[in-house]
């Protein structure tokens, strides 16, 4: 522990504890989150199972920085890299195309064996997984996934959903920690369909043929993610929010929130009260959209403090799972991992140096003069010192030393791969 650091966090800590606030409970309260760091970020999200295969879905990638992963061994040193420049311990989230074999399959063949080297590198680790289905950049995913009108291509999307849930349900056994399988699809119409009910029953209808089989909640759990539009579904979403909020409610399963998968203008950290009240729980894609769903690295800006401050003001931690869902290329993909998980966990720090109690007095009663000044002078209080304390503190550099190892590892290793 370095003395100026120290010293600051030992002033910060006295002007917090004069409202209210014990900044030693807050910095163990805030070891206990973990947040799912995206293994897509490190290769493009093009995975290893077919790595010539043009994204679609709407998905795309700005930039070309050296360095991309293409084995799932670099991958996961890479994840090493950026998790070591992390305070706290994590998850990390797979999805079904990064499979480490040999074997040469498809995504209706996946099994727990398949990924069997990243349960092993977690175990390690002491870290947990997260799983998704890959419903794009497939060659059957041109015409639709689950809602496709045709009845083999539907099939073979099921299976592997079917089968994505057994993997997920494996990591959380194997792992001792719940592994959240988010489905996402890309189906919809790039302009106006006349027929907007069959698409969404034939949906609904794969979906229960998918949860057919039951896990252990303490091993899996099922969550779904909506979408507002997507490049070539400009029109009609057929898994909308609209559509995976009823779901989610009726069959009792997390309702993923992505940041940047909503009108620009909407706040979405005002949903997360609007579904819990009634819901099982969150799957929560922390993003920054510009515009649109651009997957820009998460940064600490009003949006994504508004995410942070929602949760911790409103207790609803336990029951949400954080995930980070960006990817760019246009600078160091390790970098862009830890910028972002760093700027989440500064977020709920953020809401969690807030004297709650006293500004929900102070509404209750009406004092609303009390509850808008005392947010804005908080403002300016010392969570830096308190941030960079908790970075030390958890063995990780603070302020921006973590930079100089990413440049270091990118020297090298990164400048290394072709």
């Amino acid at each position: 522990m370095t003395k100026p650091i120290e010293e600051a966090y030992t002033l910060a800590k006295q002007k917090y504890a004069a409202i209210g606030v014990d900044t030693d409970a807050v910095l163990e309260k805030l070891s206990q989150i973990k947040v799912s760091l995206q293994c897509w970020q490190g290769d493009d999200v093009l995975g290893f199972m077919f790595p010539d295969q043009a994204l679609t879905g709407g998905i795309s990638v700005s930039g070309n920085y050296p360095g991309k992963a293409t084995t799932p061994a670099q991958l996961r040193a890479d994840l090493d890299k950026a998790l070591s420049l992390i305070p706290g311990n994590h998850k990390v989230n797979l999805h079904a195309i990064y499979v480490d074999t040999d074997e040469k399959i498809d995504l209706d063949q996946i099994e727990p064996k398949h990924y069997e080297k990243w349960v092993q590198w977690a175990k390690e680790k002491g870290l947990g997984l997260d799983f998704n289905p890959t419903c794009f950049s497939h060659p059957k995913s041109t015409d639709g996934t689950l809602s496709s009108s045709d009845p083999e291509t539907q099939a073979f999307w099921i299976e592997h959903v079917k089968r994505s849930r057994k993997v997920a349900a494996y990591f959380g056994e194997e792992l001792n920690q719940t592994c959240v399988n988010n489905i996402w699809i890309p189906d919809g119409y790039k302009d106006n369909p006349i027929d907007k009910m069959s698409p969404r029953v034939r949906l609904r209808d794969a979906l229960d043929q998918c949860l057919e089989e039951k896990f252990d909640d303490a091993h899996m759990l099922d969550a779904v993610e909506g979408k507002l539009f997507g490049i070539g579904a400009e029109s009609f979403t057929t898994g909308s929010n609209d559509f995976y909020l009823s779901y989610a409610l009726t069959r009792d399963i997390l309702w993923t929130i992505d940041a940047g998968h909503f009108h620009p203008t909407e706040d979405v950290s005002d949903k997360f009260t609007a579904f819990l009240p009634f819901g099982k729980g969150l799957m929560l894609h922390v993003s920054r959209p510009i515009r649109w769903d651009s997957d820009h690295v998460v940064i600490l800006d009003e949006a994504t403090t508004r995410i942070g401050e929602t949760l911790v003001r409103n207790d609803l931690l336990d029951k949400t799972f954080i995930g980070m869902d960006f990817f760019d290329a246009t600078i160091n993909r390790v970098a862009a991992m830890v910028i972002g998980a760093r700027s989440t966990l500064k977020s709920l720090l953020l809401g969690m140096l807030s004297p709650i109690e006293t500004l929900k007095d102070a509404e209750s009663t009406g004092d609303f003069t009390t509850r808008l000044a005392v947010t804005e002078e908080m403002k300016s209080y010392p969570f830096g010192a308190v941030w960079e304390f908790y970075c030390q503190q958890q063995n990780v550099p603070a302020g921006t030393e973590w930079l100089t190892e990413v440049k270091n590892y990118e020297q090298r290793i990164l400048t290394e791969r072709k």
